[in-house]
């Protein structure tokens, strides 16, 4: 009887962690393709000039409240709406972020651009594995990095009147730190919603939760790649 209830347990945990599996990899998946799909409309939209009027005009905030919009409806309404609006969302989030992210490219060099984007896909990866292979709970951490990320957003409201270098700087290093913990509790936090039992739930919940998955990392991924390019990126002359 021993036996058999060992071998049950096992049975159950190899369940879950296969089931947590094939979660994250609906999420990665779909992160991948919001960041493709950013990066290309970020490329395009500066190599044709789009940039320079976005940037020079009413738009370019008019696309920031929409981001912002967009975000805080998928994350209030997300049990309510269908999968297909969720996943419709989600691309049309990521190609108002291309158009914003081609700004980027009036500031910095494109070399300085790719440069930072490996960096930060090589921190991401890092993080990301830790997050999954790491025994430790990271809840409370993630709560220390949630306040943290409300202080460098109220910092930067105000280095926007102040123009503190010296504070842009501490802005930079600190959220590049944040960023970094973030990945790591966010993948954990994504990889138990796996072993919890996700995907008994149906096919839509699946897809829906792997959206806001996908999302939550997309947006680790984005902010790190900010704050890096703050501190490597190169400037247009």
């Amino acid at each position: 009887m021993h036996m058999y209830g060992n071998s049950n347990q096992m049975t159950l945990t190899q369940a879950r962690q296969e089931a947590s599996t094939v979660f994250l990899a609906k999420v990665f998946n779909w992160m991948a393709m919001g960041l493709g799909i950013t990066g290309i409309v970020a490329y395009f939209t500066a190599t044709s000039g789009l940039a320079m009027s976005i940037v020079a005009s009413p738009i370019f905030l008019i696309l920031v409240v929409a981001e912002l919009g967009m975000v805080f409806f998928l994350s209030a309404r997300i049990d309510k709406i269908q999968a297909g609006t969720a996943s419709g969302l989600f691309i049309g989030y990521s190609i108002l972020n291309g158009l914003t992210l081609s700004v980027i490219f009036l500031a910095y060099t494109r070399s300085s651009i790719a440069g930072t984007f490996f960096i930060t896909a090589g921190m991401f990866g890092a993080m990301a594995v830790y997050g999954l292979v790491t025994k430790r709970d990271l809840s409370g951490f993630g709560s220390f990095l949630f306040m943290g990320l409300i202080g460098i957003l109220i910092a930067s409201v105000v280095n926007f009147f102040l123009k503190s270098s010296s504070l842009y700087w501490a802005i930079s290093f600190i959220g590049v730190f944040i960023f970094t913990g973030l990945t790591a509790y966010d993948v954990q936090k994504i990889k138990n919603m796996g072993e919890q039992g996700i995907m008994a739930e149906g096919d839509a919940a699946i897809k829906k939760g792997s959206i806001m998955g996908a999302l939550t990392l997309y947006l680790d991924f984005i902010n790190l790649f900010l704050m890096l390019l703050r501190i490597f990126g190169g400037r247009r002359n």
